[in-house]
C-alpha cells in the first residue's frame, strides 16, 4: 500500500511538472507572439505616419501656389492612412479572444513592393526597385520578414537620409533571398546618434530566421542596409555572422 501511494504520488508530481512546463510554454509563445504583433505595429505606423507627415508638410508648402500638387498630396495621405488603418485591424485582430473576430488579410510580400516603392514616391524619395533572380512564392513567414526590412529601411531613408533616391535590389538565391536598400543621402550620421527600434527590429527579423543582417554608413555617403534570409530556416534558428 506504501508503495502504491508512492506510485501515485509520483504520478502525480509528474503530472503537476508537464501542467507547469506547458503553462511556461504557452506563455512563452503569447509572449513572443505579443513581441511580433508590436514590431508588425511598429512598422506600419512608423512608415504610414513618416509618409503623411512628409505628404502634409507638401501639401501645406503648395497649398497656394500650387493647389493641384497639394489635391493630390491630400489624396496620397488618404489612400495610406486608409491603408494603414486596414493594416492595423488585421493585426490587432489577432488580439481578439474567441474566433469571431474580423477576418485577417494575407500578409505583405515581397511581391508587394510595387506599392510600397509608390507611396514612398509620394513622399519625395523616388525608389530604384531590382529584381534578380528567379522570383517565386517564399515561405511567408520570411516572405513578410524581407518586406518588413526593406519598409522599415525605407522609412529611415524617408525621415533621415536628406535624399530624393535610394535603391532596392532583391535577389532570389536557391537557398536565400537578399534585400539590399542603399541612399547616397547625408543623413546617416544624424541617425546614429540617436538609433530608435528600426535597426534593431530589422535585425532581430532577419535573426528570426537565422538570417545575416547589416546597416552602416557607406564609405563614400549614404547608408545600406542588407540582409539574407535563409529559405530552410525555422523561426528561432540562431543568427549568422553579418554579411560583408
Amino acid at each position: 500500500m506504501r508503495a502504491q501511494r508512492a506510485y501515485t504520488a509520483g504520478l502525480a508530481k509528474q503530472a503537476e511538472r508537464q501542467a507547469q512546463a506547458q503553462l511556461a510554454e504557452a506563455r512563452r509563445a503569447v509572449t513572443e507572439e505579443r513581441l511580433q504583433i508590436a514590431r508588425e505595429l511598429h512598422d506600419v505606423v512608423a512608415h504610414s505616419l513618416s509618409l503623411i507627415a512628409v505628404q502634409a508638410g507638401v501639401a501645406n508648402y503648395v497649398a497656394s501656389a500650387r493647389p493641384e500638387e497639394a489635391a493630390r498630396a491630400l489624396s496620397s495621405i488618404e489612400a495610406t492612412s486608409r491603408g494603414a488603418l486596414g493594416e492595423m485591424r488585421r493585426l490587432l485582430g489577432v488580439l481578439r479572444d474567441g474566433d469571431h473576430g474580423p477576418e485577417l488579410g494575407p500578409a505583405h510580400r515581397l511581391a508587394d513592393l510595387g506599392q510600397l516603392v509608390t507611396s514612398t514616391a509620394d513622399a519625395g524619395v523616388k525608389v530604384q526597385l531590382e529584381v534578380h533572380g528567379s522570383q517565386r512564392d517564399l515561405p511567408p513567414g520570411v516572405d513578410l520578414a524581407a518586406y518588413r526590412i526593406v519598409q522599415e529601411a525605407l522609412t529611415n531613408v524617408v525621415k533621415h537620409a536628406r535624399t530624393t533616391a535610394c535603391q532596392v535590389v532583391v535577389t532570389y538565391e536557391r537557398d536565400a533571398v537578399c534585400v539590399e536598400i542603399t541612399d547616397e543621402g547625408h543623413g546617416a550620421a544624424a541617425a546614429a546618434v540617436r538609433p530608435g527600434h528600426g535597426i534593431a527590429g530589422m535585425a532581430e527579423r532577419a535573426g528570426l530566421y537565422g538570417g545575416e543582417f547589416q546597416a552602416g554608413p557607406l564609405p563614400g555617403g549614404g547608408f545600406r542596409v542588407a540582409a539574407r534570409l535563409p529559405l530552410d530556416s525555422a523561426p528561432g534558428e540562431p543568427a549568422k555572422e553579418p554579411i560583408a
